[in-house]
């Protein structure tokens, strides 16, 4: 096994090293290059713009304006020129001003009347679109770029839910205790949750091409190594490179869609990933479950190195799209404290699940946590150039969507833990039999993602956002009158019922709280976005674990003084039992796992109750958010 590490090691340092070098040596020379083909770049068509369309700087924008009015072709021009008065002219160039002059005005002061349709819209669409800072590389588009992003997406998500079920098997094979296995899912949460908040900073630095590629290939080395694992301590740098290529990943694909999706077709695009993002978490445990069952656990690693390495190929030859960078100089001390603040909070909230709120160590990361994340929103807000501008806060339109998503998260992964906790310690449903209940609900999702993305274009997110937390809300309450005998048909229903709600809110409020930022603040919008997306998953798990634990303790203790031996009619009881069985001691036992049994279904109860109540909060703040014009950023 020590040949093995060091033979890993060595491979790793190597490709690590290749590049490292990749990315500082040819980092000059690619920007120059794409200087130099934007300068010979023209908007003529839509064609010519989706396969060689490249922003320049406000310099060369302005010195080139001129010139870009005079031609026949749809006309673009800086955001100094289209704040100004045109003059109507009457020459046969009647038409083009009159495109660029309803373009500067209708987009601040008659959005919504216009037919996105009409050549209006197309032509003020084109314009804003030839102001987003990225380029195409020969051959690509955005339905190539689209696959490319959520097939990759797609297998790094999944990884996250694969190992719940394989968990005790991995323990029993590397011989550890429980709470070291667990490391293999906390080590990768942790990890994440350091990545997404510096996402912002990696998106201004390298192309997100680059970025992918990367992430891409150390996800799957990862896998590789995981798969290869005969020890605990080789399988958790496994799981180390997944999380590092993972954690880049999630918050990427959102920044390239927001980039090459103009705002009108961002709900629809965002609705596709969405298909990623929900259907993978769902298929993970059915899957991992089927292979556990029949195979060996490490299966699961060879299967995702494999279609890995098939994602890297679609994305090196679809995934060319390329953004201005700015080459920013690293926040050491932000990175510093961003890691041990979220760190340290994700770790915290982890353990208190597992564990108690008042447990020294759940006490001590909060407070650790806590306060780093104080000291890094002081030194950012400070900054001349913030590693995560929080000025993305001031803009209602990101702010109050951002915390309803957050809201749902808690409730959505809250309900995804308990009801396998029903299932399977209660009604001694097997892990597949479980996954495959959660199933459907996650497949409507996948199906009902684009559709909502579509209605989040047509008719804005409030009329989504109160139609999808009240279905969420009620089906959430029906979650609270579980029994012994509730069926298995009963419960899919709920759930699907629970997913159909949550699919009209779940990615469309994403992308409205993003569409209401200026292009320069998107990167930092989702970097915020996605770090408190995971932050309330976290928590709302922690919460609702917390409460069923608690609850069911209490019911416990309260049975027990109703069963006292003395009352006769337990003692009546008691001696029927032992007439039917023969045995006293064993009708004692069946009451007490009965009681057992009922103080847990009580439990779960309880926790969706608290469930409800947060998802009713979610609908009630649904009912201040704003009108569709609201949530359309003005600004570039």
């Amino acid at each position: 096994m020590t040949t093995a590490f060091i033979i890993i090691y060595v491979v790793i340092a190597v490709i690590l090293l290749a590049l490292i070098n990749l990315i500082v040596v040819k980092k000059k020379s690619k920007q120059k290059q794409q200087l130099e083909q934007s300068k010979h770049q023209t908007g003529s068509s839509e064609e010519s713009y989706q396969s060689k369309f490249s922003i320049r700087d406000d310099e060369s924008t302005r010195s080139s304006d001129e010139e870009d009015r005079q031609s026949s072709s749809v006309e673009t021009d800086t955001e100094e020129h289209r704040s100004s008065n045109y003059t109507e002219d009457k020459s046969t160039d009647e038409k083009t001003d009159k495109d660029l002059n309803d373009t500067s005005s209708s987009e601040d002061d008659n959005h919504e009347a216009i037919n996105p349709n009409s050549e209006e819209a197309i032509v003020n669409e084109k314009l804003k679109e030839k102001n987003n800072s990225f380029m195409f590389g020969k051959g690509a588009s955005q339905g190539k770029v689209l696959v490319a992003m959520v097939f990759g997406m797609f297998i790094a998500i999944l990884n996250q839910t694969l190992l719940n079920v394989a968990l005790p098997k991995i323990n029993t094979d590397f011989n550890i205790s429980a709470n070291t296995g667990q490391w293999l899912m906390t080590g990768f949460m942790l990890v994440n949750g350091i990545l997404i908040p510096v996402s912002a900073f990696l998106f201004n630095k390298y192309s997100y091409r680059k970025l992918f590629l990367i992430a891409m290939s150390l996800f799957t080395l990862g896998s590789l190594i995981c798969g290869l694992s005969g020890s605990f301590t080789i399988m958790m740098v496994g799981r180390v490179f997944q999380a590092i290529g993972a954690g880049v990943l999630m918050p990427l694909g959102t920044n390239v869609f927001m980039t090459i999706f103009p705002p009108h077709k961002r709900g629809a695009a965002m609705g596709v990933l969405g298909i990623a993002m929900i259907v993978a978490p769902a298929i993970g445990p059915t899957l991992s479950g089927y292979i556990v069952e029949n195979y060996h656990w490490n299966v699961m690693f060879y299967g995702m190195f494999i279609i890995g390495l098939i994602s890297l190929g679609i994305a090196f030859l679809w995934f060319k799209v390329y953004q201005q960078t700015t080459n920013p100089k690293a926040d050491i001390l932000g990175i510093i404290f961003s890691t041990i603040g979220f760190g340290a909070l994700l770790y915290g909230f982890s353990e208190a699940g597992n564990n108690t709120w008042s447990s020294p160590q759940v006490v001590i990361s909060l407070v650790i946590g806590v306060i780093f994340i104080i000291a890094f929103f002081i030194r950012e807000i400070t900054m001349r150039v913030p590693m995560l501008n929080m000025e993305v806060l001031k803009y209602s339109g990101f702010t109050l969507p951002t915390v309803i998503n957050m809201i749902v998260m808690m409730s959505l992964f809250g309900g995804m833990i308990l009801l396998p906790l029903y299932l399977q310690n209660l009604r001694d449903f097997t892990p597949v039999q479980s996954g495959l209940l959660l199933l459907p609900g996650a497949l409507i999702m996948g199906v009902m993602g684009p559709i909502a993305g579509k209605l989040l274009d047509t008719i804005g997110i409030k009329p989504l956002a109160i139609i999808g937390t009240g279905i969420m809300t009620y089906a959430t309450w029906e979650l609270t009158k579980l029994n012994m005998n509730t069926t298995y048909g009963h419960i899919m229903l709920i759930y699907i019922i629970r997913s159909f709600g949550m699919s009209f809110i779940m990615m469309p409020i994403m992308t409205a709280s993003i569409n209401a930022l200026p292009q320069r603040l998107i990167p930092h919008g989702n970097a915020l976005s996605n770090t408190l997306r995971q932050l309330a998953g976290s928590i709302g798990t922690a919460l609702l674990v917390t409460v069923m634990s608690t609850q069911t303790t209490q019911h416990i203790a309260s049975y027990s003084q109703d069963l006292d031996k003395t009352n006769p009619y337990i003692k009546d009881t008691l001696q029927q039992l032992a007439t039917q069985m023969g045995d006293k001691d064993m009708g004692t036992q069946q009451i007490l796992q009965f009681v057992q049994q009922l103080a847990s279904i009580n439990g779960v109860n309880s926790a969706f109750i608290v469930a409800t109540i947060i998802s009713l909060i979610a609908f009630i703040l649904s009912l201040f958010l704003k009108g569709k014009d609201h949530y359309v950023s003005k600004e570039n």
